[in-house]
């Protein structure tokens, strides 16, 4: 029993107290389609929705309005859309036309996708980055209010 006990103790020891992403802070700084800059650091204190999507995938185009309806009812959750596709940014322009968001959007380089979010392994593919900065979830697929407020219930706004 003693041994058990020490073993259990020697190997708590031994591993980290956090995983990697509960103790990285997220670091994001892009331009949006509409010229403005968006630095992930500048959201501190707000949920930030960090969303993979594409103008040609279908649970992307679904998850948009639900999306844009949650950004838009709550003051401590933004979102930045992120179009992962090697078109011209004039058709992403023109499909957020017929597709408006209330969040801004910017378009990223698939060969080179920013540092601390990298490949899409599927889209959509979404982030949810807690006030402090730190990944709280990442969700492959649509995403829905419900997902997201759940999540964020586990995580508390230390701020707030």
């Amino acid at each position: 029993m003693i041994r058990r006990l020490l073993a259990a103790a020697a190997l708590a020891t031994a591993l980290p107290a956090f995983a990697a992403d509960d103790v990285k802070v997220y670091q994001l700084s892009v331009k949006t389609l509409d010229g403005k800059p968006f630095d992930l650091a500048a959201q501190r204190g707000k949920w930030v929705l960090v969303n993979y999507w594409a103008t040609w995938c279908v649970p992307c185009i679904k998850e948009m309005p639900d999306i844009s309806a949650f950004v838009k009812g709550r003051k401590d959750v933004t979102a930045i859309g992120l179009a992962y596709e090697d078109t011209d940014p004039k058709e992403i322009e023109a499909f957020l036309g017929k597709h408006p968001v209330s969040y801004p959007i910017a378009q990223v380089d698939v060969t080179a996708p920013p540092k601390d979010f990298g490949e899409a392994k599927g889209l959509p593919t979404s982030w949810l980055i807690a006030p402090d900065g730190r990944l709280a979830k990442r969700f492959v697929g649509p995403v829905t209010a419900e997902k997201l407020r759940d999540e964020m219930s586990k995580h508390p706004n230390p701020k707030g």
